[in-house]
């Protein structure tokens, strides 16, 4: 019988339980370690499963998850330290657009969808 293993969504598994199990010990709120031990219950069945393929579907899954927020706060971080560019939508597609700031009242183009319209920069 082969078995899962140790993947990122279990180290995730684990890491909650044992955020929740300190937790309940740091503030005496006993009723946290039902949540805690449940989901070290799922870890543990996740490790022993014999279905290696749906354990790697969801471990793509959260990966892609993680992948996705990582980009989107590299983006905000891009986004707050740029003094050079405003950003902004298309208010038709919502593609995300930039365009140099101080120029006054421009006139975009958006790549996606091709819509014109006027932004102040």
């Amino acid at each position: 019988m082969s078995r899962s293993g140790l993947d990122a969504y279990n180290l995730l598994l684990l890491l909650m339980f044992f955020l929740l199990r300190t937790a309940a010990r740091l503030t005496g709120f006993l009723p946290l370690l039902i949540p805690a031990f449940v989901v070290l219950g799922y870890a543990l069945f996740r490790f022993f499963s014999p279905n290696q393929l749906k354990r790697q579907v969801e471990n793509a899954r959260l990966l892609g998850l993680l992948q996705s927020a990582a980009r989107w706060f590299r983006l905000q971080k891009n986004i707050r330290g740029d003094k050079y560019h405003r950003y902004f939508k298309c208010p038709n597609c919502h593609q995300p657009l930039r365009v140099p700031r101080g120029k006054g009242k421009i006139q975009v183009t958006c790549r996606t969808c091709g819509a014109q319209f006027e932004e102040k920069s």
